[in-house]
């Protein structure tokens, strides 16, 4: 794990985040992954994409070259279209692990100068500055949103609960 100071609250998020991903998407049938609440909410789909899409962003605004090759359908967190033909939850899953460890090895090595360069979010928000740490922090805290919105889409749909068992062999 980093020894990085500024990352001590992030990387445990991080690695717990990787751990709900198979739990919060576990059992779910494909035609309740584009289930709409009341023709209101997100579906499961847009929402897991756009998880993964968080962290694809998260690896490029860090440097890495890897490319989410869904980005058209969630980037910049592109509003749900109905016409599209989303991935499936497997699909999203397969990226979900392909971009975990590499972002994690990442996060790992990163300097407290390095999380302190300057990065524009484009947000104009008074009190942060933009910095690499922030994006970490802004990418931590969207997961955190859209594992909320997924729990509940679990429960409206008549699912368990989101488990918080851990899998210890994922190590990242």
């Amino acid at each position: 794990m980093s020894e990085n100071n500024l990352l001590k609250m992030a990387i445990p998020a991080y690695r717990m985040h990787t751990q709900l991903f198979n739990n919060v998407i576990a059992g779910i049938s494909t035609s309740d992954a584009k289930q709409r609440l009341s023709g209101r909410t997100n579906h499961i789909l847009w929402m897991t994409g756009n998880l993964v899409n968080c962290r694809y962003w998260l690896a490029g605004v860090l440097g890495l070259s890897q490319r989410d090759p869904y980005e058209a359908f969630f980037a910049d967190a592109k509003a749900l279209d109905e016409t599209y033909d989303y991935p499936d939850l497997a699909t999203l899953q397969k990226e979900w692990h392909k971009i975990s460890p590499l972002l994690f090895n990442k996060l790992c090595s990163l300097t407290e100068d390095e999380l302190r360069q300057p990065y524009t979010l484009g947000m104009e928000v008074s009190f942060f500055e933009e910095t690499l740490l922030t994006a970490v922090g802004m990418c931590i805290g969207r997961e955190e949103y859209l594992f909320g919105q997924l729990a509940l889409m679990r429960r409206a749909l008549g699912y368990n609960a989101m488990s918080y068992q851990v899998d210890n062999s994922i190590a990242y």
